[in-house]
């Protein structure tokens, strides 16, 4: 049975992975947790994720990396983790050595306490649900910083700055540089056999075009796309690879040097970081909005069905002969916005239909008469609800290019 036939309607991939990304992070937390303790799960000041095509020198720029940022730590090469002890253990065992095995293997990892001020990461996120499991290693720990602010353990939780450094060079390129690598490792490998030395490791695709050039299709549609996402939550440094190493050097620096004049002070930092990030808002709106939905039609039928009717009788007919323009201004006297909880109601449903509504209220004074004595102009108020509705319009273009 194929995944669309098993997936329950309406669902995406990309909507499961991040499911179960929130499974995984959440599972490996609590086992550090159990492990360590809350408050000794101290992750390095400041990580570099470093990705990129390949090709594009993440090896050969790691090492410049740590020495500009002065860190003392080997970086940390995720695919030497699958080397270790610990995976080798599960591969051993018959295991796989999937998303929540990397996850955990890494996260250890950072908290030793050799990465105590930064650490580089090569090699991580590479997946949907590695990069959600990032943003929730960045949510815990803004809330780890919070919780010990104010002890002693709060010198340990920094601010946290993350860092994704992404080195890019285009197809061609990439194709051109695993193959040479590929001819300077057989090279070297026939110098050591001649030599009785050990032969080094060759990748299996630096020595075929159509693998390397298969290689860099995928990271462009697994790694690549999902690294998009984080561009809005952490300082995401996209670095051209092409040229001599010296000039892809001189832009990372500039980049660097760049990118470190925007960083709040850690004061600064500290009186705004209780303000949730919209990322993380979004993240649970979809959720609250359904179970709000359902919580009027199970304990407020009367109101939640009156507003209902009010926007097929009265709202709609406006909508529809705006599609093209993509709003609507509609304004009402209608008595059911009396009740704030209608309003609330009236503006859920339009979000879960797809829709921007927002109701603001609008007092008119309207003279009746006049008083004889005072000469007093006597008014009553007329209340006024002014709703303004937007949506995607039609895509038909009106005249122009």
């Amino acid at each position: 049975m194929s995944d669309a036939q098993t997936r329950p309607s309406g669902i995406s991939v990309s909507d499961l992975e991040v499911k179960d990304a929130q499974i995984i992070f959440d599972s490996v937390w609590a086992s550090l947790e159990r492990e360590f303790g809350r408050a000794k799960l101290a992750f390095p000041r400041e990580i570099f994720w470093l990705n990129g095509a390949p090709g594009a020198g993440k090896g050969t720029n790691t090492q410049f990396i740590l020495q500009y940022r002065d860190y003392g730590a080997e970086p940390i090469v995720v695919s030497d983790l699958l080397d270790s002890p610990e995976a080798k253990k599960r591969i051993d065992a018959g295991m796989l050595v999937g998303d929540r095995e990397v996850v955990e293997l890494l996260f250890r990892k950072l908290l030793e306490p050799q990465f105590e001020t930064g650490a580089v990461v090569d090699g991580f996120p590479r997946s949907i649900v590695q990069v959600e499991c990032l943003k929730h290693l960045f949510a815990r720990l803004n809330e780890l910083r919070q919780e010990f602010r104010h002890s002693p353990e709060g010198v340990r939780f920094p601010k946290p700055q993350f860092h994704i450094l992404v080195l890019f060079v285009d197809e061609n390129e990439s194709v051109r540089r695993q193959l040479k690598r590929g001819a300077e490792a057989l090279a070297l490998s026939e110098r050591a056999k001649a030599d009785g030395a050990p032969t080094p490791e060759i990748r299996k695709t630096d020595l075929s075009a159509e693998s390397a050039r298969n290689r860099y299709r995928i990271f462009k549609e697994r790694t690549y796309e999902p690294l998009q996402s984080l561009r809005d939550i952490f300082h995401y440094h996209f670095i051209n690879s092409h040229g001599s190493l010296p000039e892809v050097q001189a832009r990372i620096i500039k980049e660097l040097q760049y990118q470190s004049s925007l960083e709040l002070s850690e004061e600064t930092y500290d009186l705004i970081s209780p303000i949730p990030l919209s990322s993380q808002i979004v993240q649970h709106a979809r959720q609250d909005l359904v179970r709000r939905l359902d919580d009027y039609a199970d304990r407020h039928a009367v109101t939640f069905r009156r507003v209902i009717d009010l926007i097929q009788d009265k709202f709609l007919p406006i909508i529809r002969s705006h599609a093209i323009s993509g709003q609507a201004h509609v304004n009402t006297e209608t008595p059911v916005f009396d009740d704030a909880l209608a309003i609330a109601m009236f503006i859920d449903i339009f979000s879960e239909r797809g829709f921007h509504a927002v109701v603001d209220l609008h007092r008119i004074e309207i003279p009746e008469s006049v008083e004889p004595i005072t000469g007093r102009i006597l008014t009553r108020v007329k209340k006024v609800w002014r709703v303004s509705i937007r949506f995607e319009g039609s895509e038909i273009r009106r005249g122009g290019s």
